[in-house]
């Protein structure tokens, strides 16, 4: 029996068969959770029907634009009657522009600031919003941050901010969502090789640094950030809510 038997999921995020959102469905599906899953546009939209295919030939695809509250609507619209309720969210979206992940944070301009932390952070509270209705028995939302949330990442830059106001927005929303027994956390994985995560400069030296120094001396696998994220969307964390929880071999708990 899995731990998601009999439960059901959107997945926010995947963009290819490399994404954390991807592994993070093939843990969920594993577990015995039925997926429905989001692309943004269509220029996506035959990759990611093609993973969604592969493990459930039936599951729901929306296009989704986060920025868009009429395209939410229509998006959650569809949702209920695919699904009539769900049980779990998983939000795994952001999104800055190049030319503010590479050179110094203090040339970030006013309109990348603002759209990274519209699609990175403001978008888990409108997904949020429009998912309570579909929670009536509770659920649990996690969303995906990193590390640079709480500590300066060279060329991390305007997503780092964005992260910090992503794992703010976790708290307050779990807060809100409480009541209804709805539980919100996020999972903070150490770098993982995905091609996001390739954009930004300097990745490769992220990672050997992570390797260098992190207590368990390695980078941390996706399966492993998949299976984190399945507990918190599980039972098993059923009195876990508004938490970070970090999933990359111990580097955040080294000073140096």
């Amino acid at each position: 029996m899995g731990l998601l038997d009999g439960k059901k999921g959107l997945i926010v995020g995947v963009a290819n068969k490399r994404s954390i959102a991807w592994g993070i469905a093939q843990a969920a599906h594993r577990e015995g959770a039925k997926l429905a899953y989001t692309y943004q546009g269509e220029r996506l939209k035959a990759g990611v029907e093609e993973l969604a295919k592969s493990l459930d030939p039936n599951a729901p695809l929306f296009d989704c634009d986060v920025a868009d509250d009429a395209n939410l609507d229509e998006l959650f619209a569809g949702l209920k009657e695919k699904f009539g309720t769900i049980d779990f969210l998983v939000h795994a979206v952001a999104f800055a522009k190049r030319e503010e992940l590479a050179g110094s944070f203090l040339e970030t301009s006013r309109q990348g600031h603002a759209l990274a932390l519209d699609i990175s952070s403001y978008s888990l509270t409108a997904l949020a919003k429009r998912a309570a209705p579909l929670m009536p028995e509770g659920g649990a939302i996690v969303a995906m941050t990193y590390y640079g949330a709480e500590k300066v990442i060279p060329r991390y830059n305007v997503m780092g901010v964005a992260k910090a106001a992503l794992e703010a927005s976790t708290r307050y929303l779990a807060f809100d969502m409480g009541p209804q027994k709805i539980r919100v956390n996020a999972l903070s994985a150490g770098p993982v090789q995905t091609l996001a995560a390739r954009g930004i400069s300097g990745f490769t030296d992220m990672m050997k640094i992570v390797e260098q120094r992190a207590p368990l001396r390695r980078n941390v696998e996706l399966r492993e950030v998949a299976d984190a994220a399945v507990f918190l969307l599980s039972p098993l964390s059923s009195g876990i809510t508004g938490e970070t929880l970090y999933v990359d071999c111990g580097y955040h708990a080294v000073g140096m």
